[in-house]
C-alpha cells in the first residue's frame, strides 16, 4: 500500500519573494526540501492548480495543492530475519541489532540485510528512503538503531541528526590502560590511499568528536563508554584507534595480537577468538518525531561482550582507580 498525500496551504503574505521551494518547506514541514523539489518538478505539487518551478518567486496569497503519493525507493526484497524489537510505534521502530547483520543492501550483501529484514516486517518500508534507515551500524557492531516508518518521522530524525541532538551512547573495550577519560576531536574522511577505509585527516577531514570515560581500567584493556557528538562512517574505531587504544577484536584499525603480561590462559584464548569489534551502542535518546517528548531505550550487552568482560575481570589482578 503507497501513501498518498492531499495537502493545501495558503502562502503568507510576509513570504513574498520567497522561491516556490522555499515557501513550501515552511509550509510542509514533515517533507524534506529536496523531497518538495521533486514533488514540483514532477506537477505534483501546484500553485494555483498550475505547475511552476522551484525556483520561481511567489507574490503571496497563491494557494499550494500537494497531491502525491510515495513510489518505491529500490528494489529490495523482504526477507524472514529475526529482528530484536526494543520499541514500536506508528512513527518509529526502535531495534537492537545483532553482530554480522549488515544494515542496507550493497555490491557483495544485497540480501540478508536489516533493509530486508524490516520490508519483511514493515512492507510499506518500501516507500521510505532507505528503507527508513536514519543512521547505521558496522556489520560487527552490536546494539540500538531507530528506523522511520513513515516519511514525516523519517524527515523529523534526519533532522536531528544533522542538528546532533540525538544521544548516543557506546560500550567498549579498548586495548592499553588508559589513565582516563577525554575527548577525541580529529577530522575524518577516506584513506587516501585504501579507499575502503576511514582515516583521520589532517587536511581535508569532516569535523569528528568522541566523547569517552573509563568504566574499568585493567593492566592491558580498559572499559570504556562511548559518546559520540558527530557521526562519521567507523568514527569510534578510528578515533580509539589514532589515540593509541583501538578496540578488541578490530581486524581494520587494530594492531597486531600482542598476549599481555600476565594473563591467564582463558583469558588469552577469550581476546584471540573475539570474533569482532567489542563496540556495543547501549543507550539511544532522541524527541520522538511523533509526541515531541525526549525518548530514550537501553539494550543489554550481547553475550560475547559479557564474556569478555568475566574474562578480562578474572584474567588478571585489577588496577584500582
Amino acid at each position: 500500500m503507497k501513501d498518498v498525500f492531499d495537502l493545501s496551504a495558503q502562502v503568507p503574505i510576509q513570504m513574498s519573494g520567497m522561491r516556490f521551494d522555499q515557501i513550501a518547506s515552511e509550509l510542509f514541514p514533515d517533507f524534506s526540501r529536496s523531497r518538495l523539489q521533486s514533488w514540483i518538478k514532477d506537477g505534483q505539487l501546484k500553485v494555483d492548480g498550475r505547475i511552476a518551478k522551484p525556483k520561481d518567486k511567489l507574490i503571496g496569497g497563491e494557494q499550494l495543492e500537494l497531491k502525491a503519493e510515495l513510489e518505491a525507493q529500490g528494489d529490495w526484497e523482504p526477507e524472514e530475519i529475526t529482528l530484536d524489537i526494543v520499541h514500536e510505534d506508528d512513527d518509529l521502530i526502535v531495534i537492537n541489532k545483532q553482530a554480522g547483520l549488515v544494515v542496507h543492501p550493497a555490491a557483495g550483501n544485497y540480501t540478508g540485510t536489516l533493509v530486508n529484514a524490516l520490508l519483511n516486517h514493515i512492507p510499506g518500508l518500501i516507500n521510505l528512503p532507505r528503507a527508513g534507515i536514519v543512521h547505521r551500524l558496522d556489520k560487527e557492531t552490536t546494539g540500538l538503531m531507530v528506523i522511520a516508518k513513515t516519511l514525516e518521522a523519517h524527515t523529523d530524525l534526519v533532522e536531528q541528526l544533522a542538528d546532533r541532538t540525538v544521544s548516543r551512547e557506546y560500550e567498549a573495550v579498548a586495548v592499553g590502560a588508559m589513565t582516563g577519560g577525554g575527548t577525541v576531536d580529529a577530522p575524518m574522511g577516506r584513506h587516501p590511499i585504501q579507499r575502503k577505509l576511514m582515516a583521520v585527516l589532517s587536511a581535508g577531514g569532516k569535523r569528528a568528536v568522541t566523547h569517552y570515560r573509563v568504566a574499568k581500567r585493567y593492566p592491558s584493556h580498559t572499559h570504556i563508554r562511548v559518546k559520540l557528538e558527530t557521526g562519521r562512517t567507523h568514527q569510534i574505531r578510528v578515533h580509539m584507534a589514532h589515540i593509541g587504544h583501538p578496540l578488541v577484536g578490530d581486524q581494520t584499525y587494530g594492531n597486531r595480537f600482542k598476549i599481555p603480561k600476565g594473563a591467564n590462559q582463558h583469558l588469552v584464548d577469550t581476546l584471540k577468538s573475539f570474533p569482532r569489534q567489542a563496540l556495543h551502542a547501549f543507550k539511544l535518546g532522541l524527541e520522538h518525531p511523533g509526541t515531541g517528548e525526549y525518548t530514550e531505550w537501553t539494550a543489554p550487552l550481547p553475550e560475547d561482550f559479557k564474556n569478555l568482560l568475566e574474562a578480562l575481570n578474572t584474567g588478571y589482578t585489577l588496577v584500582d582507580d
